[in-house]
Parts: structure tokens; C-alpha cells; sequence
């Protein structure tokens, strides 16, 4: 899978002559391979560079591209070649990934207008075709078996560490290539901290258990978080729960092609603050995901474009208790004309252990 001429396709819009692309995200999304290298794509045909370690596979995998090991010559050099040859003039460049190190080094290489064209990446990479979404509904599936296995784990002295470790044991096992980001596992008051970190801390009967966890599968990421109750929860526990439930079907409801993604947001939003814990939900609804587990766009109150249909976003209100406990519920959707498909289909009503 690659998307060279999605890109070169886009060259004219942005009045570029070609696209260099020096990330490994960039990388992956233009010619599906993970290795390290430079990529060019010029409105003729496209180049890949890259070294030793990783030519024989690249050379297996890489199509529809010109793929070379340079051979006593930089990346930089190579590429000043190309764009003489091609008459490049304007060069459009990664401009989110690169730093100024690298920046004031390829311009002193190459002589071409670089030109900041991160968002004609961004812009392609926010719709995913059919094969993008498999691949995400793929990697969703091994994280659901993950979750239902960890939930057979779970026992009250099992640590937070231990947890974390098994997600990604099982996710391994079953078939990912690797995590998506490191699992967060927050238990009783750690679970008012949305990206606590797991320690060494023991569960106990009594608390909430909030996992938020992914991995890839053929380099696209999942997302999901489920929060579990070991014993019998309180009324109160139960009662933010369903109302954190609540707010993330009322989003979802929301979601569709065109909406703007503040608008998403507050419809989650208002369901918590009407239930009373406004001030404890400070995060946004949901972002994008594909290749990399954060993205553009998002269900944020900053969101004020509209998000067209075959976005991928998360959806995950949640309500955080400092020092007593906290409840994130997290599905992915896509976009869709008339609303939004969820690729999550691990159960979310409250479960308890």
C-alpha cells in the first residue's frame, strides 16, 4: 500500500513542484514501508533513499517508486540531483517534522524554495481509504481480545505494572506489530490522572480500574479505554459512570460529515455538566488516529473547521475526582455522511469484576 499519487496529485493545489518527505510517519503514509530514509515525489514519479539495513526489504516491498542505496553520496546530494533534473523550483517540505538543524541543512544543500506544506500531508492523511480502515479495524480487534482476556487477569493485589504488561503481552500474541503507545492503567485515586502512569500500586475490591490502550496492526494504530469495577461500586461511582456513558453516546450521536468539532465536543460536554462535574472534564472529546495515535482533527472546543466524511476519530469523554477516582470511556469512529460508523465493539456498560 502507498499513496505516491494521492501526493503527487496534490503538488499542483499547493503550487509545488515536488514533496520531500524526511518523517517516519511521512514515510509509511507515501510508500508503506517502515525503515529510514528520504522520500521525493515530484509531479514525473517518486524516489525512495535509503541505506543498508534496510534496502533488500524495501526493495521487496516498495512499488510504483524508484528505490535506491547511494553509494558513497548523502541523501542531500541525491536529492539536489533530482531537483535539477526535474526543474523543481518550489519544494514542499514536512515543516511539523522537521527540525532546524535539518531545515537550515537541506536548504543549504539543495537549491529550491522549501516551502512549509505539512498540511498536504495532514489533509490526505485525515481520510482514510478502505485499506486504512481495515487495517484500523484490524488492530482494534486484537486490542478487544486484549481487553477480554485481561479481564479473566484482573484479581485484587495484581499491580498496575502487571496489568499494562499483560495488555501488551496479549496484544503481541495476538497478532499486533507492536503498541500503539504505552498502556495506562490507573487504579482508585490514580484514575483521576487521565495519563497516570502505571506503577506498582495493587488493585483493590472497592475501586474503578481505567485501561487506555492500543496497539498496530499493519501500521495503523487502535485506541480504546474501558474502565472496570473491582467489586461493588458505590452509587456514585455507578452514577459517573453511566454519566460519562451518557455524554460519549450523546458525541457520538453528534458525529457526522460536515460537523464541526467543537460542536461534537460540547454535545459530550453538556451531559457532564448538567449531571453536575463540569469542572472535572478538562480534556477534549476525542482525536484523530491512523498511522500515528494523535492527529488532526479533533472533537476539541479549538476545533472550529468542519471534519468531512472517512475521518477516524476517538471518542472519549471522561471525569476525573482528584484523589478519589475517575471514569474515560474511548471507542474510534469514522465519518460518515449520515453519521459515523464505531469500529469498537467491546462491550461498555459497566462491568464488574
Amino acid at each position: 500500500m502507498n499513496h505516491l499519487n494521492k501526493i503527487a496529485s496534490k503538488l499542483p493545489e499547493y503550487g509545488l513542484d515536488a514533496m520531500l518527505i524526511t518523517s517516519e510517519p511521512g514515510e509509511f503514509y507515501a510508500i508503506g514501508f517502515h525503515g529510514e530514509g528520504v522520500t521525493l515525489v515530484t509531479r514525473e514519479g517518486s524516489y525512495y533513499f535509503t541505506d543498508s539495513r534496510y534496502i533488500e526489504a524495501c526493495e521487496k516491498q516498495v512499488t510504483d517508486c524508484a528505490v535506491s542505496m547511494p553509494e558513497g553520496r548523502s541523501y542531500k546530494t541525491e536529492v539536489r540531483d533530482l531537483v535539477v533534473r526535474h526543474g523543481v523550483k518550489k519544494l514542499g517540505f514536512e515543516d511539523g517534522y522537521m527540525s532546524v538543524k535539518e531545515y537550515n541543512a537541506w536548504t543549504a544543500a539543495v537549491e529550491a524554495q522549501f516551502v512549509p506544506a505539512n498540511d498536504l500531508l495532514d489533509e490526505l492523511r485525515t481520510y482514510k481509504d478502505a485499506e486504512e480502515i481495515d487495517r484500523m479495524i484490524k488492530a482494534q480487534r486484537i486490542s478487544e481480545k486484549a481487553f477480554e482476556e485481561i479481564l479473566g487477569f484482573i484479581k485484587p493485589g495484581v499491580t498496575e505494572k502487571e496489568i499494562a504488561a499483560r495488555l501488551e503481552y496479549d496484544m503481541i500474541r495476538f497478532g499486533a506489530e507492536k503498541m500503539s503507545f504505552d498502556p495506562i492503567v490507573a487504579s482508585g485515586p490514580n484514575g483521576s490522572m487521565p495519563h497516570a502512569i502505571p506503577g506498582d500500586k495493587p488493585v483493590r475490591s472497592g475501586e474503578f480500574i481505567t485501561m487506555d490502550f492500543g496497539c498496530k496492526f499493519g501500521g495503523y494504530c487502535s485506541d480504546m479505554t474501558r474502565t472496570v469495577a473491582l467489586g461493588e461500586p458505590t452509587e456514585e461511582m455507578k452514577k459517573v459512570y453511566q454519566t460519562v456513558l451518557e455524554a460519549q453516546l450523546a458525541g457520538i450521536a453528534a458525529a457526522k460529515a460536515g460537523v464541526v468539532g467543537a460542536d461534537v465536543h460540547e454535545a459530550g460536554r453538556k451531559v457532564i455538566a448538567d449531571a453536575g462535574y463540569g469542572d472535572y472534564f478538562g480534556h477534549g472529546f476525542g482525536h484523530s488516529l491512523g498511522i500515528e495515535i494523535h492527529e488532526d482533527p479533533r472533537f476539541s472546543p479549538k476545533w472550529d473547521k468542519p471534519i468531512g466524511a472517512g475521518a477516524a476519530l476517538s471518542a472519549e469523554p471522561g471525569i476525573y475526582l482528584p484523589g478519589r477516582f475517575g471514569v474515560r470511556i474511548e471507542d474510534v469512529v469514522i465519518l460518515t455522511e449520515d453519521g459515523c460508523e464505531v469500529i469498537t465493539v467491546a462491550p461498555k456498560n459497566l462491568i464488574i469484576l
